[in-house]
């Protein structure tokens, strides 16, 4: 089954592709130093559903080039948890005492 995407349909997705981007990129730029711990743990569990999801369009994938879309999709969602966890940790790192330091 070939679905034919009208160029209407394309032009809209692209145009929330662009409008999301730019505010992801207005609301993070805003974010004090101190809320960027606590924010990353929030998109972190925001990825996780997203990689989820991922994973459900890859169980319903059909035919080849979708089947290899949705696998990308899990691979790279996936590497973006893991490197958001490995931020987090590294940042958490900092706020530790070491033993035998000032008190």
């Amino acid at each position: 089954m070939t679905e034919v995407i009208s160029t209407e349909v394309l032009l809209q997705a692209l145009f929330v592709f662009v409008l999301t981007a730019f505010v992801g990129y207005e609301v993070v730029s805003k974010v004090p130093t101190m809320l960027h711990t606590p924010l990353m743990s929030g998109a972190n569990a925001v990825h996780g559903v997203i990689v989820v999801g991922a994973m459900l369009v890859a169980a319903t994938a059909e035919g080849p080039l979708r089947i290899v879309l949705a696998l990308l999709g899990v691979i790279l969602g996936t590497i973006n948890v893991v490197g958001g966890f490995v931020v987090t940790d590294r940042m958490l790192e900092m706020f530790k005492r070491r033993p035998g330091g000032e008190s």
